[in-house]
């Protein structure tokens, strides 16, 4: 299994894009086989914005959410 790691991600792309600048924060690691996010978040409701902007970028991979919610 190798891990993708690049700057020209669309999963990161996606967090990049995102209005909300909590965001930009999070990390991404992608395999062939899933798309991990982490990083913490102020609110539910980011984490659940994290997880909406990634899931159009995973061709058939599993996304693994390990944000964080933490003031």
């Amino acid at each position: 299994m190798s891990v993708l790691l690049s700057e020209s991600s669309r999963a990161l792309l996606a967090l990049w894009e995102s209005p909300f600048l909590a965001l930009r924060r999070i990390r991404v690691e992608e395999t062939d086989a899933e798309v991990v996010i982490e990083g913490r978040v102020p609110s539910y409701f980011l984490k659940q914005q994290a997880q909406e902007a990634v899931l159009p970028t995973l061709d058939g991979r599993e996304l693994v959410n390990r944000v964080v919610v933490a003031d």
